[in-house]
């Protein structure tokens, strides 16, 4: 026979100081509710009471309503963020590939190589001299 082992949570008890702070993260809309519970782990109910014991705004009775910065709101507007990136490196991709086809072609149209190549040394006129131009 099994013996099955149950992980007893301890209560745990709250300071004045850290409801308050919890209450004025969720005020200033960096979090959300949901988000306050998962980072603290704290049950909603809790947060909840808090909220309408601490808050300057909230009233017991009222549902609290998050619309201004909602999780929701965040993520559609990340999303955005995210595709407005896609599409900028996508523009630049194109940019890039245009430039390389036009060194392309001028390496073939004046027959001199324009790209630096890695495996190449540097000609022994291209040394830096240590002279400034229009000095001399």
């Amino acid at each position: 026979m099994k013996t099955v082992k149950q992980r007893i949570q301890k209560r745990r008890k709250f300071t004045e100081e850290f409801k308050l702070h919890i209450v004025r993260e969720f005020e200033s809309g960096k979090f959300s509710v949901k988000e306050l519970s998962i980072l603290y782990r704290i049950p909603l109910t809790n947060l909840y009471r808090w909220i309408y014991k601490y808050s300057t705004t909230e009233e017991y009775g009222y549902r609290v309503v998050e619309l201004k910065n909602s999780s929701y709101m965040k993520i559609n507007d990340l999303q955005k963020e995210i595709k407005q990136l896609k599409e900028m490196l996508a523009d630049k991709q194109i940019k890039i590939e245009l430039l390389e086809k036009q060194i392309e072609l001028a390496e073939k149209r004046h027959n001199i190589d324009i790209k630096k190549k890695k495996s190449m040394r540097p000609l022994s006129g291209s040394k830096n001299t240590g002279k400034k131009e229009g000095l001399q």
